[in-house]
């Protein structure tokens, strides 16, 4: 009976450290074009994947409204005629610094968009390449582009499902591939963005 309790004990300590290392978060960035440094604490953003109303933040849907909320890592979308709602998680600005917020709007949509870091990017990081062409594989824009009315600013996809969810980016509100390609369908030039 003895060894029957050390057993389970044993089987209860190994399974308790292993899904507390499950929820360690993923310091490695591996192949990653940006890296983050760990947080001293872990947020959980279970209450922000919630309807919001687009009255709150337009006064119209006209042409289609995005609202990224840099807070809570989400990116809504609303058609013109208010029939369509879209929620996504996204990936933020890795700083206050880096983060433009205020009212623009989409200026151009781009297929397999071409990635050249800033200056300022390359600055921090001078081992990156100045070009990734679109379409490659690690192409830090992913499969589509929303270039917004501010130099440099866009929604764009990524080749780094990582960093959706975390502060990840130099400016940028990144979604899944597959998410950037839906949204992409929706949004068109002269659609509503405002970031939060």
């Amino acid at each position: 009976m003895s060894n029957d309790r050390v057993n389970r004990r044993a089987v209860l300590g190994a399974a308790v450290g292993v899904a507390g290392m499950a929820a360690l978060p993923a310091f490695a960035q591996d192949g990653s074009t940006e890296f983050t440094e760990p947080a001293t604490s872990v947020r959980n953003n279970i209450s922000s994947f919630r309807m919001l109303q687009w009255q709150d933040y337009f006064d119209n849907t006209r042409n289609g409204a995005i609202l990224a909320d840099t807070t809570s890592r989400a990116l809504h979308y609303w058609s013109e005629d208010q029939s369509i709602y879209r929620l996504y998680p996204t990936s933020v600005p890795l700083t206050e610094e880096l983060t433009r917020l205020g009212v623009t709007s989409v200026i151009q949509k781009v297929e397999n968009p071409t990635w050249r870091p800033t200056a300022s990017m390359l600055a921090r990081h001078p081992e990156w390449p100045a070009v990734v062409e679109g379409g490659a594989p690690d192409n830090p824009l992913g499969v589509r582009a929303l270039y917004l009315g501010w130099p440099a600013y866009r929604i764009h996809g990524t080749h780094d499902t990582r960093k959706i969810g975390r502060r990840s980016s130099s400016g940028c509100i990144g979604l899944y591939n597959e998410h950037i390609l839906e949204l992409y369908g929706y949004a068109k030039v002269g659609t509503q963005v405002r970031l939060i």
